[in-house]
């Protein structure tokens, strides 16, 4: 009884899987699950102002995401995961340029 309660509950939630603002951020998971893919990629292929625009944009929209009503939980994570990939992939870059080259 109770998992029904909570299942209707999220499904007829302001954020819930009839509305945009469950499919909007579920579909942009793939901008995550691409840079996470390119982490096997050679660091010289990384590009500056793409990751520094990922990290940047999901930081701040992570942010933004606190401050709405209804909460979406969902995009939240996905902003914060692409903020997170961004800065990373920029860690690797810069790694690379500048300490594994000059050695």
């Amino acid at each position: 009884m109770a998992s029904r309660k909570l299942v209707r509950g999220l499904w007829n939630h302001p954020a819930g899987p009839k509305t945009i603002h469950f499919w909007a951020p579920t579909f942009k998971w793939a901008l995550s699950a691409a840079n996470i893919s390119n982490f096997s990629n050679p660091p010289d292929t990384v590009s500056y102002p793409q990751q520094a625009a990922f990290a940047i944009a999901g930081f701040i929209g992570a942010r933004y995401c606190t401050v709405i009503t209804p909460k979406n939980w969902n995009l939240f994570t996905n902003n914060f995961a692409l903020g997170c990939t961004g800065v990373y992939q920029l860690m690797r870059k810069a790694n690379h340029d500048y300490i594994v080259q000059k050695e």
